[in-house]
């Protein structure tokens, strides 16, 4: 592998083409129809018929499948509502700061309070920009009408908000199947309509041949399927390939958020208290910022601390995992951190294109609902109750719609809930980030987060989205690297295992695992481009770019080179491969039903 000392510029080797060596055997590259091994096994796939489908149990589709049921309810109507999630527990996979509106559960379950949701009343507000020893805070920033100002808002630790929506879901006569993914797409005979979907085959040796215990997934079949499987969903980026859901809007432009959860000394510790920074340890040139929330749980003093890093960086040698654990080193985070303990680590990719970057919503069969769309504010570093209400619009449109015509209901048309775009573009959803469009790409310009946070700002105070114009993401985060000969190393400090950690302890702290014996699920187009284009080219960004050390270049048998081992096993399933990799190499695929990370309130 080449490598470089601190501040040196080289160009990195070429590798030989002429020899790859074996990486991927998942059965969406490598077809089982043309593979001997597969000749004789029975590849008949059970049926089940629901109504609604949803696809992910995040607030999204939570929200979409409770609202489908109260509307069921309330016009003493049956209808069978099935949601799948891959997790093997309800919000097992759910990761966010978390700092939610409750504007959306407010409608949805307006005694949520009584009910006991679990949820937790901001405080304080502090916004501060960092220098690499210092921290100057902004009060500005948190007035009541400014980003960052969070009053009437709540901190959650969102994966026990979405298993206590799950449970409202259950009350209601949700079907809920978790660690069931969703592997496939079904299509009508003629290729033109969701029909639904299939859960993942299981018993798949790691070779790609049919193990004794392999069982063929089962086939769900809906008059309509709601897609939330999150951001950039396995599913979800095949439909807007098949439909051209992106005709008419800009790609999506995403970061990467990681997170940890701290039990910390009570003198550390004020609860309901926000805190935001921006600058240090980033550069002007690349987006991002950190987020510090002072949560109480039974008398146990927690504190979320997160960094997000805008995934359009442009230096391969940028580790957004080594960015987060050189930001806790900052004075005014260790003084919080110090003598407490890490108790839960995580990270997940989030859509940060704004509404420009929000594709068609409908498609002959189903809809795109929460982060698999695309709903996330910015500036305000917020996204659930986007996400809640946009399950809300597209259950109430769907529910008009199969019942419009009632004495056709046996039938089992398929619909597609058209008005379901309209109903978001009339509601505050689509208002607010309207308002908001260009404060992410302002930072598009050569003053980079300074210019940003002036046009911020301006905005703020006079324009508050009356601009007469929508700025551009200028490209897609896989284009953005530069070649390793054009950058420097960045010289990370060794972690202190006190506040700052390696990586590998980290993963642990995810409780991330996949059963060994199976395909890995991080799938390559070709197997050859990790070391002839990545490598060769940017010096294997994904092994910086992974947060969780899944890829990692080791020397081939030979000794001669270098080749790709990927390690499946760690995948937290933040999706950031899948989006960064310069090549565009890496399909993300779901793993067989159980897999994955168990977050236990993240």
């Amino acid at each position: 592998m080449c490598r470089l000392i601190k501040g040196s510029r080289m160009k990195c080797p070429a590798y030989s083409t002429k020899t790859s060596p074996k990486i991927t055997t998942h059965y969406t590259v490598v077809p089982r129809e043309t593979d001997p091994r597969w000749k004789d096994v029975n590849m008949e796939r059970f049926v089940d018929e629901t109504d609604i489908l949803i696809v992910g149990g995040g607030p999204a589709g939570m929200s979409a499948a409770i609202k489908l049921k109260q509307m069921a309810a309330a016009q003493d109507k049956e209808l069978r509502v099935t949601l799948l999630e891959k997790s093997p527990e309800v919000g097992g996979h759910i990761l966010s700061g978390a700092c939610i509106n409750p504007i959306a559960l407010n409608e949805l379950i307006p005694d949520w309070q009584e009910k006991g949701a679990p949820l937790q009343p901001v405080t304080k507000d502090v916004f501060g920009f960092m220098t690499e020893k210092h921290r100057i805070n902004i009060p500005f920033a948190t007035m009541k009408g400014m980003p960052f100002c969070n009053s009437g808002s709540y901190l959650v630790r969102l994966g026990h908000v979405v298993k206590w929506l799950g449970e409202q879901a259950e009350e209601a006569g949700v079907e809920i199947y978790s660690g069931y993914p969703a592997s496939e797409i079904i299509y009508s005979e003629d290729g033109t309509q969701v029909k639904g979907v299939a859960t993942s085959d299981v018993g798949i040796a790691k070779d790609g041949s049919p193990r004794d215990t392999f069982e063929r997934g089962m086939e769900l079949h809906a008059r309509c399927t709601i897609f939330a499987e999150g951001c950039h969903g396995h599913l979800g980026k095949q439909l807007i390939n098949k439909f051209d859901l992106r005709k008419d809007s800009c790609p999506q432009t995403y970061g990467i958020g990681i997170k940890e959860l701290w039990e910390v000394e009570p003198t550390h510790h004020h609860p309901g208290c926000v805190e935001h920074t921006v600058g240090w340890p980033l550069d002007k040139g690349t987006y991002g910022g950190s987020f510090l929330y002072h949560l109480m749980e039974d008398e146990t003093p927690l504190v979320a601390v997160g960094f997000v890093v805008g995934l359009d960086y442009t230096n391969p040698y940028l580790s957004p995992f080594r960015e987060f654990q050189r930001f806790k080193m900052h004075p005014s985070i260790t003084k919080i951190l110090k003598g407490g303990k890490r108790i839960a680590y995580g990270a997940r990719a989030l859509n940060e294109g704004g509404v420009q970057s929000i594709p068609k919503l409908t498609f002959p069969g189903g809809c795109l609902v929460g982060c698999e769309a695309g709903f996330l504010n910015v500036p305000i570093v917020k996204g659930t109750h986007y996400a809640m209400k946009s399950g809300i619009l597209a259950a109430e449109t769907i529910f008009n719609d199969v019942y419009k015509n009632e004495e056709n209901f046996d039938d089992r048309i398929i619909v597609e809930p058209a008005a379901y775009e309209t109903a978001v573009k009339e509601s505050w959803v689509y208002k607010t980030l309207h308002s908001v469009r260009n404060v992410r790409p302002s930072f598009h310009n050569p003053l980079g987060l300074y210019g940003g946070m002036i046009y911020t700002g301006v905005f703020y105070l006079l324009g508050r989205g009356m601009e007469p114009w929508t700025l551009k993401h200028p490209k897609v985060d896989s284009e953005t690297l530069k070649p390793a000969s054009e950058c420097s190393v960045i010289d990370y400090p060794k972690p202190d295992n006190e506040v700052s950690f390696d990586l590998l302890s980290s993963v642990a702290l995810s409780g991330t695992n996949h059963e060994d014996n199976q395909p890995a699920h991080l799938t390559l187009k070709d197997d050859s481009k990790p070391v002839n284009n990545n490598l060769a080219v940017y010096d294997g960004p994904e092994q910086r770019f992974c947060p969780a050390g899944v890829y990692e270049f080791v020397p081939t048998e030979d000794g001669k080179g270098q080749k790709l081992q990927i390690n499946a096993q760690n995948c937290v399933h933040c999706k950031t491969c899948d989006i960064k990799c310069p090549s565009q190499n890496i399909n993300w695929v779901v793993p067989e039903g159980g897999g994955g990370p168990a977050y236990n309130g993240m």
